[in-house]
């Protein structure tokens, strides 16, 4: 078994590198024809950006887009500069230079890789699958019984914070980095989901599909490990399954179905706060104006943030979404599972998280009254502010640097939820109704447990469930996602995940601070 593993790893491993080198090779050479089909497309007006292009660009090759994009840059500079100069701004360019580097590089893309999408595919991806499964599946044999193992987590170097889990971290602050800022790279990367996007939405993929697809492959990959991890678990089996359907249903094909069918793109479950440009003018304007349709999500979105979401945190707790439905949850729960018992247990981090979170949530709430006040009164700029320059703000920060950069990129160093733990706003909104209103609580059993610590290890939030467990306290948390692995590691079954009536909730700080007869009075109403 150990064999096959080894020999797992090394495919993964060629299929990792093969995907890897693909931003930096192939050949590019735009011709004249699909230059002029892009600047009608865009709409493009400046007639020194084109002049430029075609002298510069169309009929070249390229190897590379570390060659081609410093020219278009250059072009799209000089060009925007001349415009502003001469008060030319209907023919100055707002897009950025590596976007249309991207869209450019897409047009002129040649060679090997455009050529043989299907076994590029089979080489990254496909290889990337194959080795992942053949390194994962053999954990059915080696694990034995059912049931979790203190497995030495803290011996390995993946998941130790050794040189693995470095590397690991470096890859995934650097591909995000990529993602996010330079897509013109990631242009070969589209080449190989191409069929898969137009067999969907019927247009060539762009960079972003190319993270859906892969968010929902790793996912899936990751889910599988889960399933085998804790198959001794209905509850965890029964979570896994959730996250993966609503990630690959609703945040995947779901909006792309839409865009075929000529609606807009919408994730039927994502929720203001954390889907932060909802009420931005641009969605706003583009959902009036596609109709019923439109109108329907713009409702849903609504009822969604201010009914749905506290009514169904009430009853269920904010596991209902954060550990069900949510899609960077998702990813949390089962690529950075390896990873969790490095969320830090101190006390400066839990202060470090009240301010910061509820920090974000204030202005993402800001940011969005702002937004709306504009938006019917039709000015740009609020108490002098420009709402676009805070709404870029909040975009480049937190939706990019904190969501995804530091979000994801973390989890080998700092654990699997640092976004949902410090940053995401939506999981700050749950986190206010689940700690004042709320039927969900995890039950403790103090006289069973034997300190064993497994369930203060393995909490992704940095709860230190041990303590509550050892003074029988149900824990009540704003941070809780109710993800259950606290319950699921204990080997005594001290922890149990319930709804049941407030009364019956016991309060941390009644339960520290009160005197003996309102503990009598407690136990008598159970």
């Amino acid at each position: 078994m150990k064999t096959i593993k080894r020999i797992g790893l090394i495919v993964f491993l060629i299929g990792l590198g093969i995907f890897t080198s693909l931003p930096f090779i192939g050949t590019y050479s735009l011709t004249s024809s699909d230059f002029t089909k892009w600047v009608e497309e865009k709409g493009i007006k400046s007639e020194l950006f084109i002049k430029d292009i075609e002298q510069e660009v169309v009929g070249k090759d390229f190897s590379g887009m570390h060659n081609l994009t410093p020219i278009i840059a250059t072009a799209l500079d000089e060009a925007n500069s001349t415009h502003r100069k001469n008060k030319e701004y209907k023919k100055v360019i707002y897009t950025k230079a590596h976007d249309i580097s991207a869209d450019l590089g897409k047009q002129a893309g040649s060679g090997f890789i455009p050529e043989n999408k299907g076994l590029m595919w089979f080489m990254t991806f496909g290889l990337g699958i194959i080795g992942a499964l053949m390194y994962i599946l053999p954990n059915v044999v080696l694990l034995g019984k059912k049931g979790i193992k203190n497995d030495g987590i803290y011996h390995a170097n993946s998941t130790n914070r050794g040189w693995i889990a470095w590397l690991v971290f470096f890859y995934l602050i650097a591909f995000y980095l990529l993602l996010y800022f330079r897509p013109q790279f990631a242009v070969n990367w589209t080449y190989l989901v191409d069929p898969t996007s137009e067999a969907l939405s019927g247009n060539p993929a762009g960079h972003w599909f190319v993270y859906g697809f892969m968010y929902c492959t790793v996912m899936t990959v990751m889910g599988v490990r889960m399933y085998i991890k804790y198959r001794h678990n209905r509850y965890q089996m029964i979570r896994t399954t959730s996250v993966l359907f609503f990630q690959i249903v609703f945040a995947f094909l779901i909006p792309e179905i839409m865009v075929r069918l000529q609606m807009p793109y919408y994730d039927f479950k994502n929720a203001f706060p954390l889907d932060y440009d909802f009420f931005f003018q641009w969605n706003l304007r583009s959902l009036i104006n596609s109709g019923g349709i439109g109108i329907f999500i713009l409702v849903w979105g609504t009822l969604l943030t201010l009914v749905i979401v506290p009514v169904m945190v009430y009853f269920f707790g904010k596991r209902w979404y954060c550990s069900w439905v949510c899609g960077c949850g998702g990813l949390a729960e089962t690529l950075g599972d390896p990873y969790r018992q490095h969320s830090s247990k101190t006390l400066l981090s839990w202060r470090v998280e009240r301010w910061l979170i509820h920090g974000v949530l204030v202005f993402a709430v800001g940011m969005t009254l702002m937004t709306l006040y504009s938006f019917f009164s039709e000015t740009g700029t609020v108490l002098g502010i420009k709402t676009s320059s805070v709404q870029n703000t909040y975009s480049l920060l937190i939706g990019s640097i904190f969501a995804g950069v530091i979000g994801t990129g973390f989890y080998p160093i700092f654990g699997n939820r640092v976004w949902c733990r410090f940053g995401c706003p939506l999981a700050a909104y749950l986190g206010f109704v689940q700690r004042f209103k709320s039927r969900f609580r995890i039950t403790t059993n103090g006289g069973q447990c034997i300190s064993c610590g497994n369930c203060s290890t393995y909490c992704e939030q940095g709860i230190d469930v041990r303590a509550y467990a050892q003074k029988g306290e149900n824990i009540i948390r704003s941070s809780c996602v109710g993800c259950g692995i606290c319950s699921a590691v204990c080997p005594r079954g001290v922890l149990k995940l319930e709804n049941g009536p407030e009364k019956g909730r016991i309060n941390p700080t009644q339960v520290l601070l009160g005197n003996d007869v309102d503990l009598m009075e407690l136990v008598n109403d159970k």
